[in-house]
């Protein structure tokens, strides 16, 4: 196994920047020697990783302890970072006005290898690599006393880096098909995340069928002591034991089933992830709880129950427990919730500043955290727009988290829940054959629990998606996007999901005055339902009030920068503008639509035709040339089918059309 130096030496130009254990530079694949400085060292890793300029001001807070001239030794900091990054032509400390950032795009940097390869199928990371990726915890070594921000930032970093690492592992655990190498990684898994159920299991299971019955018995005393030490539940440890000695066979891989393998099971109960949201402590003088923070933690803890698919931990539990001192990880344990949220706020002269993250607490990773900061003009007034914000976040990061589990376990031991979560990651790929997989596990879901309402607009979704991408019999699915939605309000009518699957189904059926008044009734229930704001925007782009649909669209993207999604509202942004006559926007928002990943045929018409408007027709054409790959004989009919539009709007498209089949240049 190559160590992470070597690693450097062969494959490494230019420079790199490894946090995953002691912070290093290497330039060519040498290390170069670092500054004394423990300052100069804590700056550079926190401009590496800042996602935008970070002001002076900041930055002496961050780092310093009130010194007789702090931005006096931020510049010389700056100074030891620039001899260090800095190479003719390429000046990567930057600096404008009061902020200060690094140029960092030509540099490898560890931090976001991990995370690139999150994001990519875990079988393309061997695991050498993959081992030699993780040096250590983040900064390891690098302390800096009486500076408290600075070492909470550090803090946040190693729980989210460990986090993404042991997202890694498991990924790599379930497409590793070699029991040696497999047995390798859960091992590494257990020892990153000794407090995880998954890997004992898991690991139980390879003894078993190894034969290795007494070591399996071994580690399994070892772990339920370990757990008990901790407080935790042993259940599932002694259910596993209790296959090991026979009576039950544990999967040795975590292979996917086919759903219908699970006709024979018993019915099991829908799980609700759980929740709970510890206090927010206000940073005052004294270090306590203010008036800010307790009406923030409230706010959140009911706009997330209004949102009815989790089930969320009341007030006076969580403030009990954090009143007896208990910390946000320990209070989630003794609750036995899924996850947990804690935060800070800061309240100056200059404005708001809101820290938050969110814990899965099984693992004790971090799963979300973010830093919002608010204009002192803006603070207080921009409160509903920062709940909003925060618990669209948290609610879509769960979602994420949840889905990705769901994906890991066999097909036949899914409940309700997680059939509904595989649904999902199923049916935001897009396909036909996907979209088809999504509609057998949402009907599971429902099959398991009749009263989900959630899962019931799952399954109207896919019929709506089947009909809109015309996979099917339009009149059947749309019938039947109709029905499925009928059943989740009947299920629940204050779930804001059934609302917003049965405002889709009306617009379908031509009703588009009860459709809208259905997904108003969506984000009333839930103002920070970003699908249910993208629907209205999608609704109103296309007959209604086109600006109305793009306030809805961007209120839309600001609740959920990353959803799964986000073409569609960046798309109806764009046929907002075409009713406008803005051709110029409306092609500039259809490229940003088109160019997301998950985009379908029907987005890149609609890329198309804007930019046909604008002149731009070769560049149309290409892009009709590719839909008409996936779509053969795709033509004007099939896209104006797709949609309601105004009488003025169809003629703009048609307009568009002709200029595409004709090779005309001619702008509308």
């Amino acid at each position: 196994m190559k160590s992470a130096a070597s690693e450097h030496d062969n494959h490494c130009k230019g420079i790199a920047i490894t946090m995953l254990g002691p912070l290093a530079v290497w330039r060519d694949g040498r290390a170069v020697a670092l500054p004394a400085s423990r300052k100069a060292r804590a700056l550079l890793a926190y401009l590496a990783l800042a996602p935008r300029p970070v002001s002076r001001s900041y930055l002496c807070e961050l780092l310093w302890d009130v010194p007789s001239d702090p931005r006096g030794e931020l510049r010389w900091c700056l100074s030891k970072l620039r001899a260090l990054l800095n190479e003719p032509g390429s000046e990567r400390v930057c600096t404008e006005d009061d902020h200060v950032w690094l140029a960092l795009t030509d540099c490898q940097i560890d931090i976001a290898s991990l995370e690139a390869a999150l994001a990519a199928p875990a079988a393309s990371m061997p695991y050498p690599e993959l081992s030699a990726l993780w040096r250590g915890q983040f900064l390891d070594g690098l302390t800096l006393d009486r500076s408290p921000v600075f070492q909470a930032w550090v803090t946040a970093q190693r729980r989210r880096s460990l986090g993404n690492y042991l997202a890694l592992l498991q990924l790599a655990v379930s497409s590793c098909t070699d029991p040696a190498s497999r047995l390798v990684l859960i091992e590494r898994w257990i020892e990153l995340s000794p407090y995880d159920e998954r890997p004992h299991v898991l690991l139980l299971s390879i003894l078993r069928q190894a034969g290795q019955i007494s070591a399996a018995e071994t580690h399994l005393r070892n772990t339920i002591d370990l757990f008990r030490s901790e407080g935790l539940d042993t259940a599932g440890l002694r259910s596993a034991g209790d296959r090991v000695k026979g009576t039950e066979r544990v999967p040795a891989t975590l292979a996917i089933a086919d759903p219908s393998e699970a006709a024979a099971e018993p019915l099991l109960p829908r799980h609700r992830a759980s929740l709970a949201i510890m206090p927010f402590v206000e940073q005052t003088e004294q270090g306590s709880r203010g008036g800010l923070a307790d009406a923030l933690t409230q706010d959140i803890i009911t706009r997330l129950a209004r949102m009815r698919t989790l089930f969320v931990i009341a007030r006076g539990s969580v403030y009990a427990l954090t009143e007896s001192g208990q910390g946000a990880l320990e209070a989630a344990r003794k609750l036995k919730v899924d996850y947990v949220t804690s935060g800070t706020c800061k309240v100056s002269d200059s404005g708001l500043s809101l820290g938050i993250e969110l814990i899965e607490v099984r693992s004790g990773r971090i799963v979300w955290s973010e830093q919002f900061e608010r204009s002192a003009a803006h603070a207080i007034t921009l409160l509903d727009e920062l709940g909003d914000q925060i618990v669209a976040a948290i609610a879509s990061e769960i979602e994420t988290v949840e889905r990705n589990l769901a994906v890991l376990k066999p097909a036949s031991s899914l409940n309700a829940w997680e059939a509904y979560h595989r649904g999902l990651w199923h049916m935001y790929r897009f396909t036909k054959d996907e979209n088809g997989l999504a509609q057998r596990f949402f009907q599971h879901s429902v099959d398991l629990d009749p009263t989900f309402a959630r899962a019931h607009a799952g399954l109207s979704f896919t019929h709506w998606q089947s009909a809109f991408q015309h996979w099917g019999d339009k009149g059947r699915d749309r019938d039947l996007a109709y029905a499925t939605a009928g059943q989740g309000l009947i299920a629940d009518d204050r779930d804001p999901s059934a609302h917003w699957a049965m405002g889709r189904a009306l617009w379908m059926r031509g009703d588009v005055d009860q459709s809208l008044v259905e997904l108003e009734q969506a984000v009333d229930l839930s103002p920070n339902f970003a699908l249910g704001h993208y629907a209205l925007s999608f609704v109103q782009s296309q007959s209604g009030d086109p600006q109305a649909a793009i306030a809805a669209a961007d209120h839309s993207r600001n609740l959920s920068p990353f959803d799964p999604l986000l073409f569609g509202m960046l798309g109806a942004r764009a046929m907002a503008h075409v009713r406008l006559g803005q051709f110029e926007e409306a092609a500039d928002w259809a490229m940003k639509a088109a160019a997301r990943p998950n985009a379908h045929a029907t987005i890149m018409a609609i890329a198309a035709h804007c930019l046909a408007l604008v002149g731009r027709v070769e560049e149309a054409r290409t892009m009709m040339a590719a839909i008409r790959v996936a779509v053969p004989r795709y033509g004007i009919a099939d896209f104006l089918d797709t949609f309601r539009f105004a009488p003025e709007s169809e003629a703009h498209f048609r307009h568009a059309a002709r200029l595409i089949e004709s090779g005309s240049t001619i702008r509308y």
